[in-house]
């Protein structure tokens, strides 16, 4: 009896002795350059603007204009009344949905000028201080079907010419948006939409869309065939390994990025990490927890939050799996800095539009491999570019 106690005391100490084993992701800090504060679009189909907002604020501050907040809701309801337009004129070719693309917000900055947040509220309309656009979809897009796909010979016109539909869509768009001001005064001064865009500084023209498919031409532009890229905005066709290039370049040179995924992957959780597990190698570690993992079930695996090995896909399967609808324009975030887990594998930093949800209140870490495979398109100031990749572009 004395020996077994002597036997499980020294047991006993042994395992108090033995350091921790490390359980999770543990991140360190690369780059990260600066944003501003997570927003919520809530039960709205818009992240295209609030990324491609939250990256324009990013740029104001890396411009050193200072911190802003632009008010979503504003160009929603005429980027809304736009596709409307679009959907009718092409009789329903052109989807009409919540949906859009980044170029929409850089359109309607040009065309339509900038409001900030607390001059047209998300919600306002209906006592909230969130998005919910259920109700006003169902409407809309109701009204839309009814003209864009019915047998009508002709449209009717009030003594304008403008056609009474589209006054109506118009009212549907205000009263559950909010009207769009004329005028407002702002840090106390008086603006128009356009005026305060024109206050910022800020230069579509000096903004770029890349993407990585094969069938284009690298190096050529083209219009990315998407649902929600209405307006046919062109991409520049990057090789992948170049196009990654660009992500790396860009952050270490203090710029952010508009990137636009895949996010129904499995890897991309709910809880603040997007990975791509490679599924290969786990047969190599049969037995291991690695094999284990990858025989969870889906909602298994959200649960898992540990480095994995990571699959470092070809450019021809980034493109089979855009051709299969595997990949789809799903949402829109930002990207800002770079980070390492314990195990030195690399991940982007990005700010979500889902509010202060997961692990990082708002903030996703996306494995390089994830985003080499689920990347749709990214938008990025021209001079995030590498010099050499600039060149074979030819953007000055």
């Amino acid at each position: 009896m004395l020996l077994a106690m002597t036997g499980f005391l020294s047991l006993n100490l042994m395992a108090q002795d033995a350091p921790k084993q490390e359980e999770g992701f543990v991140f360190t800090t690369v780059k990260e350059n600066p944003i501003t504060s997570i927003k919520n679009q809530n039960r709205a189909g818009t992240c295209w603007c609030y990324s491609t907002f939250g990256f324009l604020e990013a740029e104001l501050l890396r411009m050193g204009k200072g911190e802003f907040d632009f008010a979503e809701m504003y160009t929603v309801q005429k980027t809304y009344l736009d596709r409307a337009d679009k959907a009718v004129r092409t009789h329903g070719d052109v989807s009409f949905s919540q949906g859009g693309s980044f170029y929409d917000v850089m359109y309607g900055m040009k065309h339509y000028g900038l409001v900030p947040e607390e001059v047209m509220r998300p919600g306002a309309m209906y006592g909230d201080s969130l998005s919910n656009h259920t109700e006003l979809s169902a409407v809309s897009d109701a009204v839309v079907a009814a003209i864009a796909k019915g047998r009508l010979s002709s449209l009717q016109t009030d003594a304008e010419g403008t056609p009474l539909w589209k006054k109506a869509i118009e009212s549907i768009h205000e009263i559950y948006l909010g009207e769009a001001p004329d005028t407002f005064t702002y840090n106390g001064k008086e603006y128009t939409p356009m005026s305060f865009y024109e206050s910022t500084g800020l230069n579509p023209d000096d903004y770029v869309s890349l993407t990585s498919y094969t069938h284009h031409p690298f190096y050529s532009q083209f219009v990315l065939e998407i649902p929600d890229n209405w307006r046919w905005a062109l991409s520049y066709n990057l090789p992948i390994d170049e196009l990654m290039e660009v992500f790396d370049n860009a952050i270490m040179k203090g710029y952010t990025i508009a990137w636009g995924s895949d996010v129904s992957e499995d890897g991309f959780t709910r809880d603040g990490i997007a990975v791509l597990p490679d599924a290969e190698k786990a047969q190599e570690l049969s037995g291991s927890d690695m094999a284990h993992w990858l025989k969870l079930t889906p909602a298994q695996k959200k649960l898992n939050t540990k480095p994995q090995p990571q699959k470092w896909c070809t450019q021809a399967e980034r493109q089979k799996a855009y051709d299969n609808w595997e990949t789809t324009d799903d949402h829109g975030m930002v990207i800002y800095g770079i980070a390492k887990d314990q195990e030195g594998n690399e991940y982007y930093m990005v700010k979500n539009s889902w509010g202060k949800s997961g692990k990082y209140d708002g903030i996703w870490y996306a494995s390089k491999a994830f985003v080499r495979y689920k990347t749709m398109n990214i938008l990025v100031h021209k001079d995030a570019l590498p010099k050499a990749i600039a060149k074979k572009l030819g953007i000055k």
